[in-house]
C-alpha cells in the first residue's frame, strides 16, 4: 500500500511563521511596526491554536503586511536560511521519496517554492495559497477560491486530492490535527522542534521533536541512526547557561542536578560536569549506555583511564577555554556528530572526514592483535564495500571507524558486536 508524507512549511519545515517574518520585512521602516509585528503574531497564534478560524487570520494578517515582490524575495532568503535543522539533514529522504512527499500549508507558494524545491520536493506536490498583486507588484489580496484559504482547508484539500494508502501528518497548528480528526489520515505527529502548541500536542498521536524521531518511529532511512531527543544529556554542578542552550539546540533530551545521582547517571548517554562532581571510577563503570564525558575542569587520572576501558570517551577543560574551536561542547557534538576524538585526554586522536552517501560504524575494542581483520571479515562475508577506515589505538584499546557505501541487516551488526574483546560498538549514521 502507499504511503504518503503530508508536512506542514511554516514552524515546522521552516522554523519561523513566514507571516511574521515577511510583516518584519515590509514594516521595517513603519513607525508602528512594532505594534503591527505583535498584532499579526497574535493573529498567527489564534490561529494555530484554534482559538480562530483560519481564514478570518488570514485575511487580517494579509491585509497588515503592505508588503511587494521585492519583499518576497527578501523574505525566501531569509527562509533558505531557517530550514529546520532536523529536515535539512534528512535531504536524503525527500529524494527518495519525492511521489510520497507533499507540503501542505496555508502559506503561500510565492515564498514556499523556492525553499522547498532545493530539497527535491517536486512543484506539484507543494499545495499552498496563491498572493494577488497589482501593477506595481505589491500585494493586494489572495486566491480566495483556493480551499487552503479557507476554514478547515486542508481536510477540503485531502478530500480532493482522493489519495490512496496510509497518510501521515507532520505539523505544529491546529490546522494540521484537523487532518486527524477528520479522520482521513493514519497518524497525525506533533512537530515541535520549533515551536510546541500544547493544544495541539495533546491531540497528537505522537509528539515529534525533530524530523528524525518522525523519520526512526516510522523506521525509515534517515541522516542520524538515533534520534537525539531520546539521548539523555545529564548535566552536574555549575554549567553555565550557554553550554545548555547549545546542547539543546543539537536536540538532546536535558536533565539538570546538582550532584550525580546514580538512577539519572544510567540513563545518561552525555554527561557534562564541572570539576568539583565528575562520577567516580565505579560509578562509570556501571553507567551502560554513556558514551562521552565533558568535564570543565581537570578529569580525575582513574577516572580517565576506567572510562576508556569502559569505552566511554572524555574531554576536559583544565584550561576553561574560550568559545572558540576547543570549547568543550563543540568537542562533545564532534564526537557524537562525526565520531571525532580529537583533544580527548582518553581516547586516541582520530579526526575523520565525512564521508557523503555512507553509513558510519564505530567499533571500539580492548587493544589486541587481529580485531581489525575480524572487523573486515563480517564486512566481506556480507559483501558490504567499505568507502573508509580508520584505526587508531593508545595502551588500552583500539578505535575503528569505518565508513560504507552499502545497506546492512542486523546481523551485520550483531556480528561486529560479538567480536571477541570488543567493548562498544555504535551506528553513527
Amino acid at each position: 500500500m502507499s504511503q504518503y508524507f503530508i508536512i506542514d512549511f511554516d514552524s515546522t519545515f521552516t522554523q519561523v511563521e513566514a507571516l511574521d517574518e515577511l510583516a518584519r520585512i515590509s514594516l521595517k521602516n513603519h513607525p508602528d511596526r512594532e505594534k503591527i509585528y505583535q498584532q499579526i503574531e497574535d493573529l498567527t497564534n489564534a490561529s494555530m491554536e484554534g482559538r480562530l478560524s483560519f481564514s478570518q487570520s488570514l485575511e487580517s494578517r494579509v491585509k497588515l503586511l503592505q508588503a511587494n515582490r521585492e519583499h518576497l524575495k527578501q523574505l525566501i532568503t531569509h527562509l533558505k536560511k531557517k530550514v529546520s535543522t532536523s529536515f535539512s539533514r534528512n535531504t536524503i529522504f525527500f529524494k527518495n521519496h519525492q511521489d510520497e512527499v507533499l507540503i501542505v500549508s496555508g502559506g503561500f507558494k510565492e515564498f514556499i517554492i523556492p525553499v522547498v524545491t532545493e530539497y527535491h520536493i517536486k512543484r506539484e506536490n507543494i499545495y499552498a495559497n496563491t498572493f494577488e498583486f497589482d501593477e506595481e507588484g505589491n500585494i493586494i489580496g489572495y486566491d480566495r477560491a483556493n480551499p487552503l484559504s479557507q476554514e478547515g482547508g486542508k481536510v477540503k484539500l485531502l478530500k480532493e486530492l482522493k489519495l490512496e494508502g496510509d497518510i501521515y501528518g507532520i505539523g505544529d497548528g491546529y490546522s494540521d490535527f484537523q487532518l486527524k480528526e477528520s479522520g482521513m489520515i493514519k497518524k497525525f505527529f506533533a512537530f515541535t522542534e520549533n515551536i510546541e502548541r500544547k493544544s495541539v500536542a495533546e491531540k497528537a498521536d505522537h509528539i515529534t521533536p525533530s524530523f528524525d524521531e518522525f523519520l526512526y518511529i516510522n523506521k525509515l532511512p534517515r541522516a542520524i541512526s538515533y534520534p537525539k531527543n531520546r539521548i539523555k544529556c545529564l548535566v552536574v554542578g555549575n554549567i553555565e547557561e550557554d553550554v545548555l542552550t547549545q546542547m539543546q539546540k543539537e536536540g538532546y533530551n536535558i536533565r539538570q542536578r546538582d550532584s550525580i545521582e546514580e538512577k539519572y547517571l544510567d540513563e545518561a548517554g552525555v554527561l557534562l560536569c564541572d570539576e568539583e562532581n565528575q562520577p567516580t571510577p565505579e560509578q562509570v563503570q556501571n553507567a551502560g549506555r554513556l558514551k562521552v564525558i565533558g568535564c570543565f575542569g581537570k578529569i580525575n587520572r582513574k577516572l580517565s583511564e576506567t572510562a576508556c576501558e569502559s569505552g566511554i570517551i572524555i574531554f576536559d577543560d583544565p584550561k576553561h577555554n574560550p568559545r572558540n574551536d576547543d570549547f568543550l561542547p563543540k568537542r562533545v557534538i564532534a564526537f557524537m556528530n562525526e565520531g571525532k576524538t580529537h583533544t580527548s585526554c582518553n581516547f586516541p586522536d582520530l579526526q575523520p572526514p565525512r564521508i557523503n552517501n555512507a553509513h558510519r560504524l564505530i567499533h571500539i575494542h580492548k587493544n589486541v592483535p587481529g580485531i581489525l581483520a575480524k572487523i573486515n571479515d563480517v564486512f566481506a562475508r556480507h559483501n558490504i564495500n567499505i568507502v573508509a577506515e580508520f584505526l587508531v589505538t593508545n595502551e588500552q584499546i583500539g578505535y575503528v571507524i569505518t565508513d560504507v557505501n552499502t545497506g546492512y541487516d542486523t546481523e551485520v551488526l550483531n556480528q561486529l558486536k560479538a567480536i571477541e574483546h570488543t567493548i562498544k560498538f555504535r551506528l553513527l549514521y
